[in-house]
This record gives structure tokens, C-alpha cells and sequence, in this order.
């Protein structure tokens, strides 16, 4: 149990003022206010982020909810039902619906709102294309569907039409997105808003996102709580697509178990304090269950592995919060039988709505996922996002066989979705390790102009570059970072040299950095249309017989040779 804390007092009394009279009796009060028996109810609210598509998780998940409702229902409080974004992209099941079956579920599940995650735009206009080709396919095509039929919010304050500078309406005048929601549970009044990371510009496919700019998710959150707050809500919730990372749950007050350079660190820290009272959070695939500036922040993994939970205590007539609880993320049960697990003393039984409509949806691609591609593969490919990986360096050879012409191959870690398992290798599976429908771009660079790329991802990034076709070696020589680059005999590369070099669509393009600033440099720039990369590799897969993960990674001959753990930074430097 977790007493509320005051937090910082910056900004709060003027706070209070600019929202009058109706929320100022609450400003500053003392969070050890001694309640009479039977004055309080309580306000439960179950979070979840970055399902991406692993709807298999549901039904039981379902399970769960269910007795939270029951118990809420019987005490006289109430039960929020949010998820943080990054619903859809994934799986096979959600993609070729391009997340439909994840909004029937989520339905069927009793969602109140969601926020809008940078993968929510992956799918492009509706329908096979996965970015427009002209002026008349919409971008957001497949998104607004989502929107339109969802009978949920979906929320986003702080993604702006460029030319309007109005809040980007992903939806239909009829069904807009909306920048905030007010809800009723048990004559508690809740705003909720949503906000998307800093991030989403560039971790989304350029032409997806064309036409919008983003202003920090802790400016405009502020500007939407106090229009919540003056129009009665009792409590304030950010569901916001930024998150954090914490090693131990233990004690919820326990900052230091917290990265404090992750987003939703600076963004709990900026909020005016007492505006928010939680944050459910996402994007970073880590976990959070803690109290940060006097905000209640809660994360939970990635692929419906957890739920995050927090129990508002509120004073029955004034509706003034006077206690917050959270809990550690609780794992989602697994497997066919679940009702060996207890939560709460109950058992958890699989929604069957939810479960027939998993099944029906699985059903429709079983064929598809387990169609043999052609190799066994000895061991697990295994992936890291921050570090070379058996994974990252298949898929780049597998570029430059793809494309015998080029001269290197690069492709970025947030890219490795997946493991590959161990035995003969599946679509299902290969898909799930690369599910976006990324095209080929190629480029002519100058030798230096790569080693500019390859040296400044390895001093800002923690997203690790896989490469193919060469060898770099980097070395501090006094504050400044340099790159060797080398071919894979061993032999070197002059810096006037040209090289051909093969990539997405995603990176040529502007995602995560990487080539932004050295595309200008380009001596050519082409992107294919068809088939996407992975459709690729299917072809290329099929003419081996075995796979071994240890002849594409050589622990004491690394592609990329750091002086350090990423990101580099040489004495002296800035």
C-alpha cells in the first residue's frame, strides 16, 4: 500500500487558480486525510501496451478483467480498461487484418480508450498498399478504419496537422480520434488523455507520417488535463505512448530502480504538479510500477506478456483521491489451462467470446503460418536491438543475396522483432521476426558519407546497426570518433571510394536518423515498390537446407568493432 505523496509544489497554487473554484479544494490537501468506514470507494485501473497483434493472449487475459469487474462491481467502485498503443503491428492474424481482429477483441474485452502508437501507422492507406504511391491514397487509410469502427476512443493530443496546426483527426468527422475522453464510473468523473512519443515521427515510415509534427508530449498534455479538470474530472489519467524502465518493484517510491533518462521520467517530472494523478505507458517494451513526481506511471512488457494495475482510493462524496496502490506487473497466464492460477483467490477462467473469436482468426492464416520456408535451422537466431546478434546479421546477408549487386547491406535493430526458434523454419515464424512490409532502397554513397552514418549511430543510438559486406572498426583518436572501414577479405576502403548500399525503405527515408542527414550525399537514391523485404527472404531461404546461428556471428571477429558499449563517447568529446 501506497500512501500519496504531495510531490513537487512548483507551479501547483497557480495551477489551482487557473482551475477554479471546482478542483481548487483539492490543491495541496494531505494525502493522510482519515476517512470514516464505509467513505471510500475504490478505482481500478488495468493497463496494458504494445500487444502488437499477440491476440493469443486475450481470452485469458479476459479472465482476469473479468474478476476485477466482479470485485469492483461489488464494493461499489469501478474498473478503467486502457491500453497505450502499438496494438496492431506483429502478427499474422492482426496484420492481414491490419489490426481489425485486435479491435473486435479489444471490444469484446470492454476497452474504455487507447492511445495511438507510432506502429499504429505501419499499415498506411487501406488495403494491400503499405505506404500511399499517389496523391489519392490516404496514409492513414487503414488507421481510420480502426477508428471508425471502434466503439472506443482512439486518443492523440500532440500529432498536429503541419499546415493547420490542429490536432490530426485520424479518424472520420463522424468517428474523429479525440485529444481527451471524460468517463463515469460510479459517479467518478475521469479524463483521460493521450499523447504519442517524441519518438514517432521518426520510428514510423516517412511517407505514413507526411504532413504531421509532434510538439512534446509535456506540453500538450497539460493544456488538455486542465480542460478536463474545469469540466468536473475527479480524477486525471495520461495514456500516453512514452515509457521508462525499472528493475524492481518492490517499493513504488524507489526512483532509483528507474532509468531516469527515459521519456515518461521527463515527462512526470515537467507536469504541473497534481494535474496528472497516472500514467499508463508503452513504446520501450520495459515495465514500470512506480510513483514519479506524485504520479502513479505503470508500463508492462510488450506482446501481452503482463497488465499493469493501480487502485485509486477515493473519498466517496468529494471523490478526492486519498490513496494510490500499485502492484507489480502481473503475468498473463499462458497455456491451455489456466485455471491453476489464482488471481485475487479466483481462478482464471478464458472468456469464451474472446477465445472463439482468437480462434477464428488464427484459423484463418494456420496454413499460412506454418508453411515450411525451406532450411532447419541448427539453433536459435537470437536478437538484440543494442548489440550485433545472429538475427540482424542473417537478415543483411540475406539483403545482399536478395540484391547480389550491392555493395553492403545495413539494417537497423529495432527491426528484429522476433527470435527465429530452433527447427525447420516456419512463415509464422519468420514473419514474426519481420513483420513489417518494408521495400528495398538503394543507395550510392562515398565511403566517408558511410562512416559518418556508421559513426554517428554508434555516439546517439542505442538502436545497433547490422551490417554486411564490410567491416568497421572504430577508435577513439583524442575527443573525436573515427571509423575504418574495411571489406570483408580484409583489405581497405578509401574514403573517395563509391559503394552501392541496400537497405529499407524505412531507414533510406528518414526512421530512427539514420541516413537523414547523409542522404543528401547520395550520389543515387531508388526505392522498389515490390516485393517487400521479407517476401524476399522467403525466396532466398528456400534454395538452403540448414542454418547455423554461429556462422553469422564470430564473438572474436565482430562486423562492427567499438571501443565501448554504445553509446561512444571518447574523452573530451561532447
Amino acid at each position: 500500500m501506497l500512501q500519496v505523496q504531495r510531490g513537487k509544489q512548483k507551479r501547483a497554487w497557480l495551477l489551482c487558480l487557473l482551475l477554479g473554484a471546482g478542483w481548487e479544494e483539492g490543491c495541496g490537501a494531505s494525502s493522510q486525510f482519515q476517512e470514516k468506514p464505509n467513505s471510500t470507494q475504490i478505482l481500478t485501473i488495468v493497463g496494458t501496451n504494445d500487444l502488437h497483434g499477440h491476440i493469443e493472449v486475450l481470452p485469458a487475459f479476459a479472465g482476469y478483467v473479468r474478476i476485477l469487474r466482479r470485485i469492483r462491481e461489488a464494493d461499489g467502485g469501478g474498473l478503467l480498461l486502457l491500453d497505450a498503443g502499438d496494438m496492431f503491428q506483429g502478427t499474422l492474424a492482426s496484420n492481414l487484418s491490419e489490426g481489425a481482429v485486435v479491435v473486435a477483441a479489444y471490444e469484446k474485452l470492454g476497452y474504455d480508450a487507447v492511445a495511438i502508437g507510432n506502429h499504429e501507422f505501419d499499415f498506411g492507406p487501406l488495403g494491400p498498399l503499405s505506404s500511399p504511391r499517389s496523391e489519392h491514397d490516404d496514409p492513414w487509410g487503414a488507421l481510420r478504419a480502426r477508428v471508425r469502427e471502434a466503439p472506443f476512443p482512439f486518443l492523440s493530443s500532440n500529432l498536429l496537422e503541419r499546415q493547420s496546426k490542429r490536432i490530426a483527426n485520424f479518424g472520420t468527422p463522424e468517428r474523429p480520434s479525440l485529444p481527451h475522453i471524460i468517463i463515469e464510473r460510479s459517479g467518478i468523473r475521469i479524463g483521460i488523455v493521450g499523447a504519442s512519443t517524441r519518438e514517432t515521427l521518426r520510428t514510423t515510415l516517412a511517407a505514413n507520417v507526411k504532413g504531421l509534427e509532434l510538439i512534446p508530449p509535456e506540453e500538450a498534455i497539460p493544456k488538455e488535463a486542465i480542460e478536463l479538470r474545469n469540466n468536473g474530472a475527479h480524477v486525471v489519467v495520461a495514456l500516453v505512448h512514452a515509457g521508462g524502465k525499472c528493475e524492481r518493484f518492490e517499493d513504488p517510491r524507489d526512483a532509483s530502480a528507474c532509468d531516469p533518462s527515459e521519456e515518461i521520467m521527463h515527462i512526470a517530472q515537467a507536469l504541473p504538479s497534481g494535474l496528472v494523478d497516472v500514467i499508463v505507458g508503452g513504446h520501450t517494451h520495459q515495465a514500470m510500477a512506480h510513483l514519479i513526481s506524485g504520479i502513479a506511471i505503470i508500463e508492462s512488457y510488450a506482446y501481452g506478456q503482463a497488465f499493469g494495475r493501480i487502485d485509486l482510493v477515493l473519498n466517496r462524496q468529494s471523490k478526492r483521491i486519498i490513496e494510490k496502490r500499485l502492484y507489480p506487473p502481473t503475468a498473463i497466464c499462458r497455456g491451455d489451462d489456466c485455471t491453476t492460477i489464482r488471481y485475487e483467490g479466483h481462478p482464471i477462467e478464458a472468456d469464451p467470446e474472446v477465445q472463439a473469436h482468437v480462434e477464428e482468426a488464427q484459423a484463418r492464416v494456420k496454413a499460412l503460418m506454418e508453411r515450411p520456408i525451406g532450411p532447419v535451422l541448427v539453433a536459435p537466431f537470437w536478437r538484440r536491438r543494442d548489440a550485433e546478434c545472429p538475427l540482424g546479421n542473417l537478415f543483411v546477408d540475406l539483403m545482399r543475396e536478395a540484391h547480389p549487386q550491392a555493395d553492403v547491406a545495413i539494417y537497423n535493430g529495432g527491426g528484429l522483432r522476433a527470435d527465429l526458434p530452433k527447427g525447420p523454419l516456419s512463415y509464422g515464424a519468420l514473419f514474426e521476426a519481420i513483420p513489417f512490409d518494408n521495400r528495398f532502397a538503394h543507395l550510392r554513397l562515398r565511403a566517408r558519407d558511410l562512416a559518418q552514418i556508421l559513426a554517428e549511430n554508434a555516439q546517439t543510438s542505442r538502436s545497433h546497426l547490422s551490417i554486411s559486406g564490410i567491416r568497421a572498426r572504430f577508435f577513439c583518436e583524442g575527443p573525436h570518433l573515427r571509423v575504418q572501414l574495411k571489406r570483408e577479405d580484409g583489405s581497405p576502403i578509401r574514403d573517395d571510394e563509391e559503394l552501392n548500399v541496400v537497405t529499407s525503405d524505412f531507414l533510406a527515408t528518414g526512421g530512427d536518423g539514420i541516413f537523414a542527414q547523409v542522404r543528401k550525399q547520395a550520389l543515387a537514391f531508388e526505392l522498389e515498390e515490390d516485393p517487400p523485404i521479407r517476401e524476399a527472404f522467403v525466396q532466398v531461404l528456400s534454395r538452403k537446407t540448414e542454418l547455423n546461428p554461429s556462422s553469422y556471428q564470430d564473438p572474436s571477429r565482430p562486423r562492427i568493432e567499438l571501443p565501448g558499449p554504445p553509446p561512444i563517447r571518447c574523452a573530451g568529446g561532447q
